[in-house]
């Protein structure tokens, strides 16, 4: 593992999210998909960072929840937060890369996962799930996704850049289809997803995390990165979010 990825872990680890959400959208995301409560649901959350997508899971769903991610750093933070929320019994780890998957075919209720799809790409991660979906199980994801059909030039070079599959709605809808899913439900994440749950915690945590690492070059060109990403976002909000995408995948 790289120097930048461990500085990474250690800026990210100490905040209840990794990415933007929040507690209520999970919780639409839930309302739309259909899923009721049940203890013998089968859910993985895949990129679960520390946990907080999976624990509003378990609390409102009564199952358990696998909840998956490949940095063993996030898992142990996972496992603590899990015992001292009283959910370490709904809530269990597993280490594996989103890329190869130990789960079997049409094992699962509900995929799960909350600003993570990306790391693989979005049409990768829509194929290579599908299998561990029962038919008619459910597919929730946040995606990167542009609000309207134009924007500032700044802004689409940057995602361009950043991330070439960053795209409107509508075509991460089309994509949803052609990947063998039914489209059940969407709605972009609101600036508190953002700033409030994410990029505020995280700007606190600058200060504690460059002492850490004694100021050095690579800490505070990691702390520039991040503030760089936030003011991009400050600027354009109105045009680019998180999208949350809701399917049911379809038989074969």
């Amino acid at each position: 593992m790289t120097d930048d990825m461990q500085l990474l872990i250690d800026l990210h680890l100490p905040n209840d999210r990794q990415g933007p959400g929040s507690d209520a959208a999970t919780q639409l995301a839930l309302k739309l998909s259909g899923v009721q409560a049940d203890p013998g649901l089968k859910i993985a959350d895949i990129g679960c960072g520390t946990g907080a997508a999976a624990f509003c899971l378990a609390r409102h769903l009564g199952a358990s929840v696998t909840a998956v991610d490949f940095l063993p750093e996030f898992l142990a933070e996972l496992n603590r937060r899990a015992q001292g929320l009283g959910l370490a019994d709904r809530v269990q780890t597993l280490e594996a890369s989103m890329e190869d998957l130990p789960f079997d075919d049409a094992s699962l209720d509900v995929i799960w996962s909350e600003g993570a799809i990306y790391n693989m790409g979005f049409e990768n991660g829509l194929t290579a799930w599908r299998r561990f979906l029962k038919p008619g199980g459910v597919l929730a994801v946040s995606e990167l996704t542009w609000l309207t059909d134009r924007r500032p030039e700044p802004l689409t070079r940057h995602w361009d850049a950043a991330y070439p599959e960053v795209a409107t709605a509508g075509r991460k809808i089309r994509q949803i289809e052609t990947a063998g899913y039914e489209p059940v439900g969407y709605f972009p994440l609101g600036t508190d997803c953002w700033m409030e749950n994410y990029y505020l915690p995280l700007k606190r945590s600058f200060p504690a995390f460059l002492d850490r690492h004694g100021h050095s070059e690579q800490a505070k060109a990691i702390v520039d990165a991040e503030q760089a990403e936030i003011a991009l976002y400050e600027t354009y909000s109105d045009y680019v979010s998180y999208g949350f995408y809701v399917a049911r995948r379809l038989p074969d």
